[in-house]
């Protein structure tokens, strides 16, 4: 995917500040899991009623899935996570900024809540949304994180007629090193 020259220099200079300057949280604190954790999955969103033009209150569904992961202690294999919530959106606002707190459940029967705030870019025909964040319970507790969420941008055609229901696109998620 490409994206606009100021997006990215965004995200990295976000990445780098997140990853590369964070305060290092003390190696007793996390004395299995001290590498960085990385994931790849995909994100559903789901909008009911459709997204149209005219603003309304909607009801969204989010539905992440992690297939892979590697790093951290190298138990963590996959994840995911689930949120519903409801909106006063249509197709022309949906690029607002949010804070919110996701939780993250892992295959190996834990998981991380983290404190996140993100906002959403138009480009190329996708909405791009960099999410970041701090794990404040459970697993990689206290480490900060980057979500990369892009997904298809809607049509105007789609926001006419009957309203866009739902996008799916890949998701990415880096957790930092201990």
């Amino acid at each position: 995917m490409t994206v606009g020259g100021k997006r990215l220099r965004a995200v990295a200079l976000a990445a780098a500040v997140l990853f590369g300057a964070a305060a290092p949280v003390p190696a007793a604190a996390h004395p299995r899991e001290s590498g960085p954790l990385q994931c790849q999955g995909t994100e559903s969103i789901s909008y009911h009623p459709g997204l149209t033009l005219r603003p309304r209150h909607i009801h969204v569904t989010v539905d992440g899935r992690f297939a892979s992961c590697v790093g951290g202690d190298g138990a963590v294999k996959s994840g995911g996570y689930h949120e519903e919530f409801t909106l006063f959106t249509g197709c022309n606002n949906l690029l607002e900024g949010f804070r919110t707190r996701r939780k993250y459940t892992w295959d190996t029967g834990d998981s991380s809540t983290a404190d996140i705030t993100g906002s959403s870019t138009a480009v190329a025909g996708q909405v791009v949304t960099p999410v970041t964040g701090t794990v404040t319970h459970g697993r990689f507790h206290g480490r900060n994180l980057l979500q990369l969420i892009p997904v298809p941008q809607p049509g105007a055609l789609q926001c006419l007629s009957g309203g866009v229901t739902g996008a799916t696109g890949p998701t990415v998620l880096a957790i930092s090193a201990a």
